[in-house]
């Protein structure tokens, strides 16, 4: 029987409904959707799409790096947005955090995210060192 770990990370903010920030399984790690919530205040962060989607992948990172993974090891990412019409401006932000050889992605427009989010992110990686190694 494989091994399910749930992650804890201090330094992200804490799920707000059932559901765990992410689940390690084997070399593999799962996050959930995640919003560009302020670990310390725990509210949205101002500043509109840019703003959330550098908070979101900071968010997504720490708790990757609590699985034992990175930005850099994920595989797939699939992307929320409010309005498609920000998707410039989100996709401006993420190829900062992700420059090189980039994950597979999804992207689709929604009705509504929770807290009034603009962008919610989840990822797939794996664990250990770099993929290109």
């Amino acid at each position: 029987m494989m091994k399910r770990d749930v992650l804890i990370a201090d330094d992200a903010p804490a799920a707000i409904g059932p559901y765990s920030l992410g689940i390690k399984t084997g070399d593999m790690v799962f996050v959930s959707g995640t919003l560009g919530v302020d670990p310390e205040s725990g509210e949205m962060v101002p500043g509109g799409i840019a703003a959330e989607t550098r908070q979101v992948l900071t968010n997504l990172a720490r708790i990757l790096n609590a699985g034992g993974s990175s930005l850099q090891n994920v595989v797939k990412t699939t992307v929320f947005l409010q309005d498609m019409g920000e998707f410039a401006e989100m996709n401006a932000v993420y190829a900062e955090f992700f420059t090189n050889e980039p994950p597979a992605r999804s992207t689709v427009q929604v009705a509504a995210l929770p807290k009034g989010a603009a962008v919610e992110i989840e990822a797939i990686a794996v664990v250990g060192g770099y993929l290109g190694d």
